[in-house]
């Protein structure tokens, strides 16, 4: 058994089945973080993706992005759309937001027998720094070896890699916004080959008070992107990704057969 800080036991995690969402692979596994920290204690680093239907529609139209995707060890279901495709084909799956699954995660790290050394890298200028302080308050057994701004020139990109390559941290998270965070964890994880590498998003803003996250009611209808269109109307055009995935969900299902395997 083990447990979380709250004191729920949970059950060892299973190897994860790995599913398909329009040719992209999708791993369903029970407590994904204790399941990463497992495979951590053995030496085996891993890349998460948290898959969405933009994420899906990018990739049907970027081969270079769905490469990424399928070069990633771990990939969970974050978006509703996701989780709609999956229900058409049999599958009820809990979905886990990303930053709902980088928080336990860090919670996890947090009750290590030794300290997990973690680095917060993205967002805009001071943002990693709340996130940082906001997390050594609130989750004191982390060590924080370092942040840094997603706004940078060469010479600090060239700083950045030398300090991940001295410090190792064991959990990186990259707050870039998809799908450049995903592109740059692909071209560098060689440097901690046994971080757990996660690309959060807007994590970073929420986390650091710069933004509000969707209210619960939103949450628990799936409707999160309505709110963040809400505050970044500008993203518009991206949302449009979401129709297209649910009629090709839809359509899978009246036309299509899922195999699930695993892996």
């Amino acid at each position: 058994m083990l447990n979380l800080p709250m004191g729920h036991p949970l059950l060892m995690p299973t190897i994860p089945v790995k599913v398909s969402v329009f040719g992209l692979p999708l791993h369903l596994v029970d407590n994904a973080p204790e399941w990463l920290l497992m495979q951590q204690r053995d030496g085996h680093g891993q890349h998460v993706v948290t898959l969405n239907s933009e994420m899906v529609m990018l990739a049907e139209r970027t081969p270079e992005f769905a490469d990424v995707i399928h070069r990633a060890d771990l990939v969970i279901p974050d978006g509703s759309g996701v989780i709609l495709y999956l229900k058409l084909h049999g599958l009820s799956v809990r979905r886990l937001p990303g930053i709902e699954f980088a928080e336990a995660l860090l919670r996890l790290a947090n009750e290590a027998p030794q300290p997990k050394r973690v680095f917060f890298y993205g967002a805009a200028p001071g943002v990693a720094e709340k996130v940082a302080e906001r997390w050594h308050r609130e989750l004191p057994n982390l060590k924080i070896v370092g942040v840094q701004s997603g706004y940078h020139d060469a010479d600090t990109e060239t700083a950045l890699i030398e300090k991940l390559k001295e410090e190792q941290p064991h959990i990186i998270f990259v707050a870039l916004g998809v799908p450049r965070q995903e592109y740059w964890i692909d071209r560098h994880r060689y440097i901690c080959p046994q971080a757990i590498w996660v690309g959060v998003g807007g994590s970073f803003d929420v986390w650091a008070g710069v933004k509000k996250r969707a209210p619960k009611l939103f949450q628990k209808l799936y409707l999160e992107w309505l709110y963040r269109l809400y505050q970044e109307p500008w993203r518009w055009r991206r949302m449009l990704a979401l129709p297209q995935f649910a009629w090709k969900a839809l359509l899978s299902r009246l036309y299509g057969r899922q195999r699930f395997s695993c892996r």
